[in-house]
């Protein structure tokens, strides 16, 4: 697994991140993809082998599909890609070039994290997502697994890396300021299917942040001042057109 791995994120994200020193982490259900970590991605129909009747069969298939899909609402995982410069990742998650991608040290995280989640010490599962052309259902075998890290091809350019958190109890997390405003207002939250806001111990597990090409000039400074307090030593640099081709180009900011 390479050492540094990307997040892409909005200008809103971005500030909320660094402001609360949180990597957030989404459940499973809550993904851009309806067919991300679906139940039907799994063939159960070993379930009803021996079943006496039909009917049976279709109950025992049906609850192990129940299954499944409530291991999904019990997971959360955080998206993170290899690459820095896909130029459609920085037009649909960094707000049209205007927001930041963020290189974090995986090592660090992880390090970072044991202690964190649920009722045991547990570092987050690294894996690496798996694109295919076909449903290639398997019917035995790390289910859960291939459930949480398959998905179509179209999606292939995102090369993208989770780290997945199962059973986040949320009671050892970041009790944020979207949480507490959120809770002001009288909003009954779903436990289980709210974001997980992982604190940020240590500030060197942000190691590099990239400025996209249209971001606010004020957001910029803002940016820069927020990581620079979490982590001194943090590089900086400035996405910029390569103009002899179709890519992005980064400066570092001295």
């Amino acid at each position: 697994m390479q050492r540094i791995l990307y997040k892409y994120l909005d200008i809103d994200g971005a500030i909320a991140m660094l402001t609360n020193r949180t990597i957030r982490f989404s459940n499973a259900t809550k993904q851009n993809d309806p067919f991300d970590c679906h139940p039907k991605l799994i063939d159960y129909s070993y379930a009803a082998n021996g079943a006496v009747t039909k009917e049976w069969g279709e109950l025992m298939v049906l609850t192990e599909e129940n299954k499944a899909e409530n291991e999904c609402y019990n997971t959360w995982f955080c998206s993170l890609s290899k690459i820095k410069d896909s130029i459609p990742m920085w037009s649909y998650y960094s707000q049209n070039h205007s927001g930041i991608c963020l290189g974090l040290n995986i090592e660090k995280v992880l390090k970072n994290t044991p202690q964190l989640f649920g009722m045991i010490y547990l570092e987050p599962l690294v894996c690496e997502v798996q694109y295919k052309d076909i449903l290639q259902r398997p019917n035995s075998g790390y289910e859960w697994y291939y459930q949480l890290t398959t998905k179509a091809q179209d999606w292939a350019h995102e090369q993208e890396v989770r780290l997945v958190m199962p059973d986040a109890t949320r009671m050892y997390l970041a009790y944020t300021k979207e949480l507490i405003e959120r809770e002001k207002a009288g909003e009954i939250i779903h436990d289980r299917e709210f974001p997980r806001d992982m604190p940020i111990r240590d500030g060197e597990c942000i190691e590099t942040i990239y400025l996209g090409i249209k971001i606010d000039p004020k957001k910029k400074t803002e940016i820069i001042q927020k990581a620079q307090k979490i982590n001194p030593n943090i590089k900086l640099y400035q996405m910029t057109v390569d103009e002899n081709a179709f890519r992005l180009k980064a400066t570092e900011i001295e």
